[in-house]
């Protein structure tokens, strides 16, 4: 039997990566083609993804998403007469993987407007040109916050960051397109190897504070919910829900087991570093609500300094790493998922917790690229 051809949209991002890793690794597609504006060449890849993207059966075109004719041509539009008289529009993706989206945080209204909504919908408008059988699209799980009852996907949609406001748009919009055969899938903090936006500034930020000898204080309290997922499961998630009819037109939540807040997450990062924790509490923090961005800045300005000076000791001279928090990611929200329907399609969680073992697997990692300071886990 062949093996499905397989579109990966933003295949150089963290999660695209992973997944043309993973589609490799287990010998899946029979073609994979690689999309992204960021060539692998420029991407900050490590050796095992780099190898990864150099398999014979990976394609890499570069192509900017948002834009209609660079959309199609990235789907590919090559027509034989043949082809051209079955009405058909060139090459044929089984499966087409949404990984591609503007996610840094900070952007204006535009910006997520395009690199958002408007590239969603394109992408989504070709799948159905080229017939695609099945189109997965990835969103994010900050689409309602509640501190008690794990959020199914059903919850009143309220959300608390902007790209939480653009992907519910691209949600509903892709609902209202005939013949698109859709899965979306939710996603909490996601974190693994490569991981650059999801814990890693939470994790500079720890190894900060073991350089300064203080004790990490963090903003309101150690019970905010932070739910997470490994890279691995949102790959391994994404195959197997792809192998059947029942998830078509499902939006999915993909969460692990850890039920993670804010004191897990911290307390595992204290325990790596060797530092002591501590928190702002409700009352202070509500304090910074009154100017929150001179808050955040002075948080910001407080790391970015010693940040320098430990890549500098440490002889990192290029690293696409950052401490810097963007004020969205330190409101009091709680990212709190239930994954009951995941795991009704009979998923199993291949990293169900987060331990400090994965953490450290990330730091080591980055370590062995010159990324990150290697004194810091000595």
């Amino acid at each position: 039997m062949s093996k499905p051809n397989v579109l990966v949209l933003g295949g150089c991002g963290f999660i695209g990566r992973h997944l043309v890793d993973y589609l490799v690794t287990h010998d899946l597609a029979g073609r994979i083609k690689v999309v992204d504006k960021t060539p692998p060449l420029m991407a900050w890849l490590n050796s095992r993804h780099t190898q990864a993207f150099a398999n014979e059966r990976v394609e890499f075109v570069s192509a900017n998403l948002i834009n209609p004719t660079s959309c199609q041509n990235a789907f590919g539009t090559e027509c034989s007469d043949q082809q051209q008289e079955s009405d058909d529009v060139g090459e044929r993706w089984d499966y087409v993987i949404n990984c591609a989206a503007e996610t840094k945080p900070g952007q204006t209204d535009p910006v997520y407007q395009e690199g958002i909504l408007k590239l969603s919908l394109n992408c989504a408008t070709e799948a159905v040109k080229h017939h695609a059988k099945r189109y997965i699209e990835l969103s994010t799980g900050s689409m309602c916050s509640d501190e008690k009852v794990p959020q199914s996907e059903d919850c009143p949609v309220e959300p608390w960051t902007m790209v939480g406001k653009y992907k519910a748009k691209v949600e509903q919009e892709l609902t209202a397109i005939k013949d698109l055969p859709y899965t979306i899938l939710r996603l909490p903090i996601c974190y693994g190897v490569g991981d650059r936006k999801g814990l890693t500034p939470r994790i500079i930020i720890a190894g900060i504070y073991k350089h300064l000898g203080e004790t990490m204080k963090l903003l309101w309290t150690g019970t905010m919910k932070m739910n997470v997922v490994h890279v691995e499961d949102v790959c391994g998630s994404i195959w197997e829900l792809l192998q059947t009819d029942r998830t078509l037109h499902e939006t999915i939540n993909v969460c692990d087991d850890s039920n993670a807040t804010q004191a897990m997450i911290s307390e595992l990062l204290a325990d790596m570093f060797g530092i002591k924790l501590d928190y702002w509490g409700v009352t202070m923090s509500n304090m910074t609500k009154l100017d929150m961005a001179g808050a955040i800045e002075e948080i910001n300005d407080r790391h970015l300094g010693p940040w320098a000076e430990l890549c500098q000791r440490d002889g990192v001279q290029n690293t696409p790493l950052t401490p810097y928090m963007d004020q969205e990611l330190l409101l009091h929200k709680h990212l709190h998922l239930s994954n009951e329907k995941l795991k009704s399609y009979g998923y199993r969680l291949r990293r169900p917790q987060i331990t400090r073992e994965l953490l450290e697997e990330i730091v080591q990692d980055f370590i062995e690229m010159n990324h990150f300071p290697r004194t810091l886990l000595a």
